[in-house]
């Protein structure tokens, strides 16, 4: 396989979220000087071909828009089997996913997509329908701190994108009213500030008003600052928690500001 150049997975459904998604897929490879593969999955052998030719009409025109070379891949099975398949496969260094909103949370969040997501090598951008900015890319990426130490993957994560794209880090820190978790929250700030100084990121740091209510306040926050992007850890591989993607989450990942979400 050839991992010199960077490739960019779309699972694309013929939604207008899904074209959504091919243009941050586009963006990010462009940004690598890669390539796009656009995933489709059907469900019997007799509709491969005319998938096939609906797919790659797709591709043509995205090509055309985006000024990217993209592939298409049409595979007979279960879409949420053949993402993680087709990532390995091609070596994808992104996955790039569209959902609707709110009202497709359920569809994309179902037992199947938690289990490729939560085991997934591959990082995540969970988009809606809001295209990237024509003029800039992810120039402000929000990342939400709390006490867990689940926080220095976020850190990495986010360094690994502010460094390519050149964006700032915006830390969100949740307000905590028992003293230990606070300080335990202190001591994962301090480390933030010391791992991006380090690596010369710029960054600044935002704190919650009032405890509870985390999630929305983040959000509030990130579209406040007119964000790109905002990272979010899944659990350990293996240990994903029933309610990890619970409707807190859910909301953070299908967020009224339409603002896309990585999801590592």
């Amino acid at each position: 396989m050839d991992k010199e150049v960077y490739k960019v997975l779309v699972p694309h459904d013929f939604t207008v979220v899904a074209d959504c998604a091919v243009s941050h897929a586009a963006q990010i490879a462009n940004s690598y000087n890669g390539e796009v593969y656009l995933l489709h999955v059907v469900g019997k052998a007799k509709e491969v071909d005319a998938t096939r030719e609906k797919l790659a009409k797709v591709a043509k025109d995205a090509e055309s828009k985006y000024n990217v070379k993209i592939h298409t891949i049409v595979r007979i099975g279960s879409i949420f089997e053949d993402i993680g398949d087709v990532a390995t496969e091609i070596d994808a260094g992104y996955i790039v996913m569209g959902t609707h909103g709110a009202r497709g949370m359920q569809k994309i969040m179902g037992s199947h997509a938690i289990k490729v997501i939560s085991h997934s090598k591959v990082p995540f951008v969970i988009v809606q329908e809001k295209g990237p900015s024509a003029t800039d890319t992810y120039d402000d990426v929000v990342v939400p701190v709390d006490y867990s130490e689940v926080t220095k993957q976020k850190l990495a994560i986010a360094a690994s994108i502010a460094q390519h794209f050149n964006s700032k880090v915006h830390l969100f820190a949740a307000k905590e009213s028992d003293e230990f978790l606070q300080t335990k929250l202190n001591r994962e700030l301090t480390f933030a500030k010391n791992y991006f100084t380090e690596k010369s990121i710029s960054y600044t740091i935002e704190n919650a008003e009032e405890t509870g209510g985390f999630k929305k306040q983040l959000i509030r926050y990130a579209a406040k600052i007119n964000a790109d992007m905002i990272a979010i850890v899944n659990t350990q591989e293996g240990a994903l928690v029933p309610d990890f993607f619970g409707s807190e989450e859910q909301e953070v990942i299908a967020n009224e500001a339409e603002i896309p979400v990585i999801i590592t």
